[in-house]
């Protein structure tokens, strides 16, 4: 069980770096720093789409864990 509250504590400390590096990123194209047209390739398109996907399972498989916790 020590072994699910590790893994639990790196997901959740990758999830936390990538959001930040994402919200960071939103607020860039907010402030005309970064021209949304950068991501607006096909490759981009398809990068962006599987990062959300992996975060999403990621996120899901953490709090699965933390649920199984107690």
């Amino acid at each position: 069980m020590r072994k699910l509250v590790r893994l639990s504590v790196a997901i959740g400390g990758f999830l936390l770096v990538t959001s930040i590096i994402f919200t960071g990123a939103v607020f860039l194209i907010f402030l005309n720093i970064i021209d949304v047209s950068v991501f607006t390739d096909q490759a981009s398109i398809s990068l962006l789409t599987l990062m959300f996907l992996a975060i999403g399972i990621l996120d899901f498989t953490a709090g699965i864990i933390l649920l199984l916790k107690r």
